[in-house]
């Protein structure tokens, strides 16, 4: 092509502002590197420390019965958290992809495991975690101010709505905006956690023990009960896999991944042991079960007149886990979209905002819709039994890598001992409940899972159309060279709305999903 011609189609693509699609290209290509270390940090401590320790303590004692098998299932969890995250870290590092599991799973067992991931994920794992953390947040917000009664479910409801949709809006504009926010919230939700376990550590110093003597007295332990404790903490400590979800947007991955991980995941693990101790300083067990909120509870009974505080950083503190689910989950959409396995409009990328705005957008949506039954107790059990089939199927595919896939570079090599011990866990995890108390919600989950194996053979294996064609109505797709292709979604006045540019590839070397570098 020669140089006229060029110039002449850039000029003929150009947005109402004057300015060329193809001068934007640069950046249009790529999800840019805006996370360093203390973001990401952030973002694994304010992801984890969100409605959890507000919400499951409360679980967490009644199916152990006991404070002492309590606090050490807080600390178990930690641990199982902290080495499968060392498992995703050497993932991370390994496949320097964004989507979480999703490019783990398609490494290492093709695209049928990948999909039903993504599939899952986006209609059960995510949307239901964002919910229940949404709902939580409701609840702390509303309950000042309706003192002495349980806040109406129509004010609870349409409170996680209202944050869904800031949310969603915030981290389809920006991502330093998201970003920054989450900064922001992160510090205030330590606050509160350092509020709580200051305070019970000075009344643990007045002598407040009591409640610890004879601390596994009345414990009723067996395996369903350990199970269904595990699924309630797991969840407080959920989102420490959720860096490996913006992985092509950290700052230096091979450092700052890891890092992250020791520093973060640690650290909220000493703030939940902590938090769950301040509480049994003021609280016998039998109380904590009766509290309607256990962290206000804790507040009216420490702070009196200056409770409200607790509420109100609560309310900080869930928003800003919401935040980060929101800010990682989409990254998930935008990489299966990407791949081909969702909606091609949700693999566009904004050309003003360099953010997945059409991934986050349809995620928020489908998320509304879970908040309408309400049942926070029947989420956490219906999302932790899902997550965990592919927590064990991701750590899996690190096993299963080492022997198929030797010539990756791996900058982190655990030792293999920790991910065969992650595996097995997640087995018993997903197994236990089952066995020992089986209930149809499994049954539908795993039903709901294996039903994206239609829509698989469907759209994906025999590449029916139709859905893509309805997504992409309003798409042109316009070559300017050999090297890039650029897809952009006009309105039927031809005002350019989104815009992505990537090389031309086979349905083969797809697989890797990367778009071009800058």
């Amino acid at each position: 092509m020669g140089e006229g011609s060029l110039r002449k189609r850039k000029e003929q693509y150009k947005t109402e502002d004057g300015q060329s699609i193809r001068s934007q290209e640069p950046q249009a290509t790529n999800l840019q590197k805006q996370v360093g270390l203390i973001s990401g940090i952030c973002m694994i401590v304010g992801t984890i420390i969100g409605s959890g320790i507000f919400v499951s303590p409360k679980s967490v004692l009644a199916n152990v019965g006991a404070v002492g098998p309590c606090l050490t299932i807080w600390a178990a969890c930690g641990v199982l958290a902290t080495i499968g995250a060392l498992c995703f870290a050497e993932l991370g590092t390994t496949i320097t992809k964004s989507g979480g599991e999703y490019p783990y799973l398609l490494e290492a067992f093709g695209p049928i495991p990948a999909f039903l991931f993504s599939w899952s994920s986006l209609l059960v794992i995510k949307p239901s975690s964002f919910a229940i953390i949404c709902l939580s947040f409701a609840e702390y917000a509303s309950a000042p101010f309706y003192p002495g009664c349980d806040p109406p479910p129509a004010v609870i409801k349409c409170l996680a709505a209202a944050a869904i949709v800031v949310i969603t809006i915030v981290n389809s504009l920006s991502v330093k905006l998201g970003s920054y926010l989450q900064n922001f919230l992160t510090a205030a939700k330590m606050i509160v956690v350092a509020l709580i376990a200051v305070t019970g550590i000075v009344l643990l110093a007045q002598g407040k023990t009591q409640n610890f003597q004879d601390s596994f007295k009345d414990s009723k332990i067996s395996v369903s009960s350990i199970g269904l404790a595990f699924y309630n903490g797991l969840w407080a400590y959920d989102g420490w896999n959720q860096l490996n979800y913006i992985t092509e947007e950290l700052k230096n991955p091979y450092r700052n991944l890891p890092l992250s991980i020791l520093i973060g995941i640690p650290l909220v693990t000493v703030c939940y042991i902590l938090i769950n101790i301040s509480y049994f300083t003021v609280m016998t067990p039998t109380e904590l079960l009766q509290s309607q909120a256990v962290a206000v509870t804790f507040g009216d009974r420490v702070l009196y007149s200056a409770s409200w505080i607790i509420p109100l950083f609560v309310a900080f503190s869930t928003i800003g886990s919401a935040n980060g689910v929101c800010f990682t989950a989409g990254r998930l959409v935008y990489v299966a979209g990407r791949e081909g396995h969702m909606l091609e409009v949700l693999s566009y990328i904004s050309v003003k905002r360099l953010t997945p705005a059409p991934a986050i957008m349809f995620y928020g949506a489908i998320t509304i819709i879970y908040i309408i039954p309400g049942d926070i107790n029947a989420l956490i059990n219906y999302f932790s039994f899902a997550v965990w089939i592919f927590y064990g199927l991701s750590v899996l595919a690190l096993i299963v890598m080492r022997f198929t896939r030797k010539e990756l570079k791996r900058p982190i090599k655990i030792p293999i001992v920790i991910p065969v011990i992650v595996t097995l866990i997640s087995i018993l995890l997903v197994l236990a409940p089952i066995i020992t108390a089986p209930e149809l919600a499994y049954l539908y989950c795993v039903l709901f899972i294996l039903s994206g194996l239609i829509f698989y053979v469907l759209f994906v294996h025999f590449k029916f159309k139709w859905p893509q064609k309805i997504s992409s109505k309003y798409t042109s797709i316009t070559k300017f060279n050999r090297t890039f292709l650029s897809f952009t979604v006009t309105t039927p006045t031809g005002l350019i709305l989104w815009s992505i540019t990537t090389k031309p590839c086979s349905r083969g070397n797809r697989k890797g999903g990367n778009l071009p570098d800058r």
